[in-house]
């Protein structure tokens, strides 16, 4: 019996502190599967910039287009994605 009850708090736990990460929305994996490599900067309205972290080891790079709203991952070796980011953190820096 004493079994069976430790057994259910430990379920309970586990599920509230899933759950709890997920309602805080915190990412447990990377975002960005897919990249695009190809120029869309005059689409992008805004860009976030998300750094390596203990669910994802690489840096992941999300555009939101301005016609559509959708969100975009880009290639971080893409040459002008490499350029946006630049001027990104050059201006955060002012």
């Amino acid at each position: 019996m004493k079994t069976q009850i430790v057994a259910c708090l430990m379920v309970l736990l586990v599920f509230l502190s899933t759950s709890e990460g997920v309602s805080l929305g915190v990412e447990l994996h990377c975002r960005c599967i897919l990249t695009e490599s190809k120029p869309i900067g005059r689409h992008i309205e805004k860009v976030e910039l998300i750094p390596a972290n203990s669910h994802c080891e690489e840096t992941e790079i999300i555009a939101t287009m301005k016609k559509t709203g959708q969100k975009v991952c880009l290639d971080p070796e893409a040459p002008w994605v490499k350029r946006v980011i630049k001027m990104i953190l050059s201006s955060r820096r002012r």
